[in-house]
């Protein structure tokens, strides 16, 4: 009989997923839930407060902030997941790659790891975006390029935790092919720090988008990104503070959904942790 679900030790990934999916309806969902176009200009409602028409106000143009917020989500997250899922892809095959065989092939591998986590990860972004060029796909590009040693380096860690294991043993006794053994073996016992690992990748790569917009290097206004709204914002704090305020804390509360997940999935997936 399989035992009940137990809500205190998964909590944190079920509010941080509420948080995350409330933000994911709403960016898939944009041109019916966001009251404007993020990209009509009305010079008679110029940086306008809070009110009944505009919930948070207008920016410099009169483009309405909640509107552009909304849409700024759309651009976040598919940077946030698709940066992730190049970091995680790749680190993860180069990590396992390296433990699994060893010797040169780890020296190798993990040498320009190592060359590249030497780098901040911000000035590595920034280095990356201005020889790729200023769009939102090299965005992307270079946010996973930045992830892809912190994923390695876990990979290969918890792969030769899993290669001192006796069922990896018989089955290279047994004759199985390397790709068999990688991906049938290996692979589904490294699944879970690789998640948490994930979850913390999605908030920190919502907070690289932002810093690369903020810098003018992520998507080109009058694009709507959180990054360049703060840039934007940043201006008029005395006209009109809540055009920095909102997209300040749509970061905020996207950040902390993706924690709350990567906290609660460590705690609810690490054997140590269970009663």
């Amino acid at each position: 009989m399989s035992e009940a679900f137990d809500f205190y030790r998964w909590r944190l990934v079920i509010f941080g997923a509420l948080i995350i999916g409330t933000i994911l309806v709403c960016a898939i969902f944009a041109p019916w839930i966001a009251p404007y176009s993020p990209y009509d200009l009305d010079y008679m409602a110029m940086l306008q407060g809070p009110s009944s028409a505009h919930w948070l106000g207008t920016d410099e143009v009169g483009r309405d902030t909640l509107s552009r917020v909304i849409y700024g989500a759309r651009l976040s997250m598919q940077v946030a997941f698709m940066a992730a899922g190049i970091g995680l892809i790749c680190g993860t095959l180069i990590g396992v790659t390296a433990a699994y065989f060893g010797g040169i092939v780890d020296l190798l591998l993990m040498r320009l790891m190592e060359l590249l986590f030497s780098f901040p990860a911000i000035l590595l972004a920034v280095v990356l975006m201005a020889s790729l060029g200023t769009s939102i796909l090299n965005a992307m590009i270079a946010i996973g390029i930045v992830f892809i040693p912190g994923f390695s380096r876990l990979a290969r860690a918890a792969t030769e935790v899993v290669l001192r294991e006796q069922y990896v043993e018989a089955a290279r006794a047994l004759g199985m092919s390397h790709s068999r053994i990688l991906f049938r073996e290996i692979m589904p016992n490294i699944v879970a720090p690789l998640l948490v690992e994930a979850a913390v990748a999605f908030s920190y790569a919502i907070l690289l988008e932002s810093a690369l917009s903020f810098l003018g290097l992520g998507a080109q206004p009058p694009e709507p990104t959180w990054g360049n709204m703060l840039n934007t914002g940043r201006g008029f704090m005395a006209q009109s503070a809540m055009m920095s305020i909102a997209p300040g804390m749509a970061i905020f509360i996207t950040v902390l959904g993706f924690n709350l997940i990567g906290d609660g999935l460590r705690d609810a997936l690490d054997p140590h942790m269970k009663d």
